[in-house]
């Protein structure tokens, strides 16, 4: 991997982020429609696997074998599923930026994210009061191809990180203080760990204004998860390869 040493925000951080699929944006490049639901990849997964279609019913909790035009394409190896809008409007930005070398948005701030950045000195003091850890900070970590990048917040020795949110919108708020709900950000906390080789990952919320009660810190310890990080990892490489296309069809238009 590839240590960009320069403060997240800066001029330099934003440079080194133009054209790369970044740990932030996973979730956006992996989402796609039309595809196989969850009972239908493990119906489709058991039948090629050479299962019998009482077993692969069983597997997938079908009473009765699905009729749907989506799961006979995939039993015949044909492409099911599309990239999403999203997706697609993001592999779009990435590949102007690998043309001009430049983020396209010419590293524009949201207020939020300035708040993060303005916060995250106080956000990372506090957890390693609490975690009882030093924390190092870190610049913007690529892999070798340059294709992928993540924003490690701070790294803790040996072989862990740290991820710090300043949440300010009341539903992502309730979603982990409330209900403990870390599914949103699970792309990026396993994205960092498998750029940068980590074991653990430690993700800390920070919100000031629950200081009066003394509970302005969420944090938890985050395992690496190899069996998701391969999943990512597949789809992940599926859209580069449709960043790939799109620059060639800028570049040969």
């Amino acid at each position: 991997m590839i240590i960009v040493e320069c403060d997240q925000g800066s001029p330099e951080w934003h440079a080194a982020r133009a054209g790369v699929i970044t740990a932030s944006m996973f979730c956006v490049a992996r989402e796609r429609v039309g595809g196989l639901d969850d009972r239908q990849q493990k119906y489709v997964a058991a039948k090629l696997n050479g299962d019998s279609d009482a077993v692969a019913r069983e597997v997938a909790g079908y009473k009765a074998a699905p009729s749907s035009d989506t799961i006979k394409r995939a039993l015949r190896g044909e492409k099911v599923g599309d990239f999403s809008n999203a997706a697609k409007d993001y592999a779009f930005r990435l590949a102007i930026e690998r043309i001009s070398g430049q983020p396209l948005d010419e590293g524009f701030e949201t207020w939020q994210m300035r708040r993060g950045h303005e916060l995250e000195p106080e956000a990372r003091a506090a957890h390693e009061i609490a975690a009882g850890v030093v924390v190092r900070r870190c610049g913007f970590v690529l892999t070798e191809d340059h294709a992928f990048g993540c924003s490690a917040d701070g790294l803790i020795d040996p072989d862990e990180g740290s991820e710090y949110k300043c949440l300010v919108a009341p539903d992502r708020l309730r979603s982990v203080l409330i209900d403990g709900d870390l599914t949103e950000f699970a792309d990026q906390v396993q994205g960092c760990m498998w750029i940068m080789r980590r074991r653990a990952w430690h993700f800390a919320l920070f919100c000031p204004a629950l200081e009066r009660i003394g509970k302005e810190l969420w944090w938890r310890r985050w395992e690496r998860d190899e069996a998701y990080i391969e999943a990512m990892e597949y789809e992940l490489v599926e859209f580069k390869k449709l960043v790939d296309e799109t620059e060639h069809r800028l570049r040969d238009s």
